[in-house]
């Protein structure tokens, strides 16, 4: 197999590279060449006491790793591919307490638990109240626009419905949403300049947020109520969550379900008004397949890591016990062996196998119903609303070296 040609020292996880792009052409060059690559960094970067990781970066090899996590786990090493560079490793190791970086059987225990609140029944009663809720902040966002019918799509309306849905899912007062929203910004903003953020204001972020999730599992197992926060911690006869599981969960649930939805919503209306021929569709036939497409083309998480359990062979190429393994789902669902034309925005796409979502196993996105019903919603209430937005400027991107992130676009109805 040929080598592939990147330039020494290319590192598909330098903050860097993400605050201007995703390498979608490197991607292309190394599931052609080497679809398991080794990427040298330098030793103990971000904590990790080794000299790099396996890129993985075809569908196929991703969604194996994804299904077997008896060979690649999550807890040994956190499913986060690189902290900042000042991270120790007691710190990640206290990162084993999320849902995120557990292996069965304790994630299995934890999920069986934690799906009660994300039942088909569960987000149908949710759809109305966030139907509503997405007209009028589409509405809110045009009333408040400048004189000549500009704002910020990422803070008027892409950030609100996910922080409203997340809001009204556990009962959290929609008053304290901003808390939130300050709270899950602060935490995954810390290779980005811009936010200032230092490691100590993130762990306090996650903290504050931890004690408040903390608080109101104490008051509904002493009180518990009709709402999913008593379903999780106060059930008798089932197991539940103990109020710190509770927490991490409220933590992990305001990263994955905010940032994530709230990053395929912005670079889904970048999508849209940059093809206008596919809003111009959009807006005549509202396509159920939308969604999903704008999940596939915006894919929010770059990658996340396992660690290997044992010697084993992904793709042709040995792996050894202990190597880190980054899955690269932005590369994935650009796969030409599965995506016909996989570089076009086609929210007609059917089927549409693509692994923004997860690659499938215990860790596939719990929330995924409700990621796809806000997304429909939203862009249901622009096209109702405001359905001649135009773009005023380019996507000021988040500085990651994991998250497929936008801090800002501006837009127009004017």
């Amino acid at each position: 197999m040929p080598c592939p040609a990147l330039p020494d020292g290319f590192d598909l996880t330098d903050p860097d590279l993400l605050h201007q792009r995703v390498p979608l052409p490197e991607f292309a060059e190394l599931r052609r060449t080497a679809p398991v690559h080794w990427v040298p960094q330098q030793h103990g970067l971000a904590g990790f006491q080794d000299d790099g990781y396996w890129a993985v970066t075809r569908h196929t090899d991703v969604k194996y790793v994804s299904t077997h996590p008896e060979l690649f786990s999550s807890y040994l090493n956190t499913a986060i591919i690189r902290f900042h560079e000042t991270m120790q490793r007691e710190q990640i190791d206290a990162q084993r307490l999320f849902m995120l970086n557990m292996d069965p059987p304790e994630h299995t225990r934890v999920r069986q638990i934690v799906q009660r609140g994300f039942t088909p029944r569960a987000i149908r009663a949710l759809e109305d109240t966030l139907r509503t809720r997405a007209r009028s902040i589409v509405e809110t966002a045009l009333a408040d626009a400048g004189p000549d019918g500009s704002f910020d799509f990422v803070t008027e309306v892409a950030c609100e419905l996910p922080l409203q849905a997340i809001a009204e899912l556990i009962g959290i007062p929609q008053d304290d949403r901003a808390k939130i929203f300050d709270w899950s910004n602060k935490m995954i903003a810390y290779d980005d300049p811009e936010y200032a953020i230092t490691e100590e204001v993130g762990a306090e972020s996650a903290t504050e947020l931890i004690a408040y999730a903390m608080n109101m599992a104490a008051d509904r197992k002493q009180c518990p109520a009709k709402d999913i926060v008593s379903t999780l911690v106060a059930a008798e006869d089932v197991g539940n969550l103990a109020s710190d599981e509770f927490g991490f969960f409220v933590l992990m649930l305001a990263v994955a379900g905010n940032e994530t939805t709230r990053n395929a919503i912005t670079h889904g209306m970048h999508a849209f008004l940059t093809h206008p021929d596919q809003w111009d569709l959009y807006k005549r036939e509202r396509p159920a397949t939308a969604a999903e497409e704008i999940v596939r083309w915006a894919t929010p998480v770059v990658s996340f890591q396992r660690t290997a359990t044992q010697d084993t062979e992904l793709g042709g190429t040995q792996i050894r016990k202990g190597d880190r393994v980054g899955i690269f789902y932005s590369s994935a669902n650009h796969d030409p062996e599965v995506f016909a034309h996989p570089d076009v925005f086609d929210i007609t796409r059917d089927p549409n196998p693509h692994l923004g979502f997860g690659g499938g196993g215990p860790h596939f996105c719990l929330g995924k119903s409700l990621a796809v019903v806000e997304i429909d919603l939203i862009f249901g209430a622009i096209a109702d609303v405001m359905p001649g937005l135009r773009l005023t400027g380019a996507p000021r991107r988040l500085r990651s070296a994991w998250l497929n992130g936008v801090k800002g676009l501006r837009v127009s109805a004017g």
